[in-house]
């Protein structure tokens, strides 16, 4: 087993303030094997962005202190081939999202050295920082204008749309006066909600900003995951485009449907690139799933779900953008659409790519582009044309970031896989030749030339209707082929994300095979690479083909004489928590071991609890009390051979008298997509059974586990379970 002892920071001990720097860590190894404390210390790679001159490379890396249960994330500057490789950051302030300056000379970023985060510059020739940006708020984003003039900035503005304010003469009460479904999204309650400002940059000084959105109560970007990928300058720096749903209260929690909007700095006017002025909205159930509302004409000419992350072509004639076809879907196949803005037509120009775009960057001719997408369980570059005409670039086991950028004439992206985390690489396209790629960074050389990584191996699995799944197979370190090992079935969430090359920090496949476990990953129905029809299949459906696919899986490696398959566990978290639970109540006895992290036990409690109401509509077919409750499936069997299943009459919570295999439940209480009552009532359930059971409850933890500390409780929770019921 490995061990990690003796972190020690490569930054300074400390900084001017003499507050204690969290650098690049270094850790003695005892073993080859990848251990929690292994993970924590590594490095992860964030943004980057490319000089005008295509010279240099900036970027940010975050380093994690177990001790301090805290994260630092600097800036590195190097050469466009990789070389000269310069820490820039030398103090205790984290230091984010760099850019260049037009000219090249500078890069800013984000630090909150002066007490909240701000906009900072600094000179490429003596290192000199200055702060730029001096707002009441913290600024969260940013993109300046192409000739330097202007700036856009993200600041979040106070909102008590759903939410009542307090009355001033009590002003110890804790209690919210809630009046629509808004109130709460993924980990907080919502009282401020992002807005986008646009200042100019005058004496080095950017002056006060006007809020694009003044007294609109909508959000750009959009939450929660959104950011500065949402907003884009024209090449003039006239224009700019922006990612909003315009919708409130019931409306904003049934609908996708976000649009494209354009600002003009000269008239004050905004435009709707996506519908026209006149376009009204359709008449719709709220308790319904889209794909169950009535046909909206005009929505045939005019898009209707999500439409974001748009870009101007460098010649400035056409703006493009990431885009899916359905409302309420949010899983839909993500399109590249072009609008050209001389004749107002659009055009979709990666029809015949049928897989989701997951991002894009322009090419210098402003005729075509890169994009990145998922085909066959690995996320590869493609380009395109205006006329639609796909061509891939890359192969290989591994994936690339959604993240391009041009640098000359070649394009940079990050790029992991299940062996490896992230590092920079460049990518050259030479016609008639094959892709040269250089990889620019080693952030974690040290653990890759000192651990031994498990061999995955690609598998396809005849599933009982005769069709065929990918599964990844990770092997444990050292593999002896004449060994039996316990196996784990991994079940992914989503419920439509893939299970690509992926590298994960907590659900990490090669440290379970390191704990000497034979990892088996699915690409069950419902996820995307393999076909709109093996994509939607999942839709309405949670408890059918999918959860046969799984089963189809594990019995295939179970075949393999080295895998025990008497010593079997199931493991996932969120949907794929809602997988294990459900698998609990009708695995056959296949599984000795449950794990399962923020998961849907209860689909009907589901419905009345999640934020994002479009969700359960479309997921789950529709409100609860639209559907009858038809008689459950007693056995795999049953579900193998049945019609799609409801998903409210196959609730996991259904089936508990069935239950008769040792679970652990983990759930965060800041969850606000699937709230943890959904954890508890399923260990209560366990326990109440007579069944062995564990809770691991995070107070101040969301859908995932983001503080160091936690993060290792959680790994030594998980195999500590594991070992317990499937090692002898």
């Amino acid at each position: 087993m490995t061990v990690a002892l003796g972190l020690y920071s490569a930054l300074p001990a400390a900084a001017a303030d003499d507050a204690p720097i969290i650098g690049k860590n270094q850790i003695t190894l005892t073993g080859d094997r990848l251990t929690p404390e292994t993970l924590w210390a590594m490095g992860r790679i964030g943004s980057y962005a490319v000089s005008p001159d295509a010279k240099k490379i900036v970027y940010t890396v975050s380093y994690y202190s177990v001790q301090q249960n805290k994260s630092h994330t600097v800036l590195y500057l190097m050469n466009a081939d990789g070389s000269g490789n310069t820490l820039l950051t030398t103090t205790a302030d984290n230091e984010s999202d760099p850019a260049f300056t037009p000219d090249g000379k500078s890069i800013t970023f984000l630090s909150g050295k002066s007490g909240s985060s701000q906009i900072w510059q600094m000179t490429l020739e003596d290192n000199v920082r200055r702060q730029l940006s001096f707002c009441h708020k913290d600024v969260e984003g940013y993109k300046f204008s192409p000739d330097g003039k202007k700036v856009i900035f993200i600041q979040s503005v106070d909102t008590y749309a759903s939410i009542e304010k307090k009355y001033d003469d009590l002003p110890l009460a804790s209690g919210m006066v809630i009046n629509d479904l808004n109130y709460k999204h993924w980990d907080h309650y919502v009282t401020t909600i992002p807005h986008i400002f646009l200042a100019e940059l005058k004496n080095g000084k950017i002056q006060e900003g006007v809020d694009l959105l003044n007294g609109e109560p909508y959000e750009c970007p959009m939450l929660p995951f959104g950011g500065s990928e949402q907003f884009n300058w024209s090449p003039d720096s006239r224009y700019i485009v922006y990612t909003c749903r315009k919708k409130t209260e019931r409306e904003y929690a049934i609908s996708t449907d976000s649009d494209i909007y354009c600002y003009d700095i000269q008239t004050g006017k905004t435009s709707n690139l996506c519908k026209p002025a006149d376009y009204k909205e359709p008449a719709t159930d709220p308790t319904q799933s889209m794909a169950q509302q009535p046909v909206n004409h005009q929505s045939q000419d005019y898009n209707v779900g999500y439409d974001m992350n748009p870009a101007y072509s460098p010649d400035g004639k056409y703006v493009a953008w990431l885009s899916m076809a359905r409302d309420g879907y949010e899983s839909d196949r993500i399109r590249l659409c072009v609008l050209n803005l001389k004749e107002g037509t659009k055009t979709y120009v990666t029809e015949s790519f049928e897989s989701g775009v997951d991002g894009f960057c322009w090419q210098a001719d402003s005729r075509s582009f890169y994009f990145s997408g998922v085909w066959h369980a690995r996320s590869m570059i493609y380009s395109t044309n205006l006329k639609g005409e796909v061509h891939p670039l890359t192969t290989g086991d591994f994936d690339y970031g959604s993240s391009l950028s041009l640098c000359g004439q070649s394009l940079i992206a990050t790029r992991h896989s299940l062996s490896e985390p992230d590092d920079i690489y460049s990518l050259s396209f030479k016609k008639k030749k094959e892709t040269e790629v250089s990889r620019l960074t080693r952030e974690n050389r040290y653990f890759q030339e000192h651990l031994t990584m498990g061999e995955v191996k690609e598998r396809w699995v005849e599933t009982s209707d005769g069709k065929k799944e990918l599964c990844w197979v990770v092997y444990p370190p050292h593999f002896d082929a004449s060994t039996k090992y316990p196996a784990l079935l991994y079940c992914e969430g989503g419920p439509q994300s893939p299970v690509s090359q992926f590298w994960s920090y907590r659900w990490n496949l090669q440290i379970m095979a390191a704990n000497d476990y034979i990892i088996v990953a699915p690409n069950r129905r419902g996820l995307p690479g393999f076909g709109m029809e093996w994509l939607e299949e999942i839709s309405g459906d949670y408890s059918g083909r999918c959860m046969q696919d799984y089963l189809d899986a594990i019995d295939d490696i179970c075949k393999e004489p080295y895998v025990d398959k008497d010593r079997l566990g199931c493991v996932g978290a969120s949907f794929g928590g809602y997988s294990v639970y459900y698998l609990a109540g009708h695995h056959n006895k296949r599984f000795k071991s449950f794990i399962a992290h923020d998961g849907i036990f209860n689909t009907q409690q589901q419905y009345y609890e999640t934020e994002e109401m479009w969700f359960p509509n479309w997921d789950l077919g529709a409100a609860p009390w639209r559907k009858g409750i038809s008689e459950q499936p007693d056995t795999a069997a049953q579900v193998k051979d049945a019609q799609p299943c409801n998903p409210y009459a196959t609730s996991p919570h259904l089936a508990v008298d069935k239950w008769d295999t040792p679970i652990l439940c983990i759930h965060g209480e800041k969850d606000y997509r699937i709230l943890s009552s959904q954890g508890q009532s399923a260990f209560d359930a366990a326990i109440m059974r007579g069944i062995p059971a564990e809770l691991l409850l995070y107070p101040d933890e969301n859908h995932w586990v983001l503080k160091p500390q936690n993060g290792i409780l959680w790994q030594r929770t998980f195999f500590r379970w594991l070992d317990r019921w499937l090692k002898k």
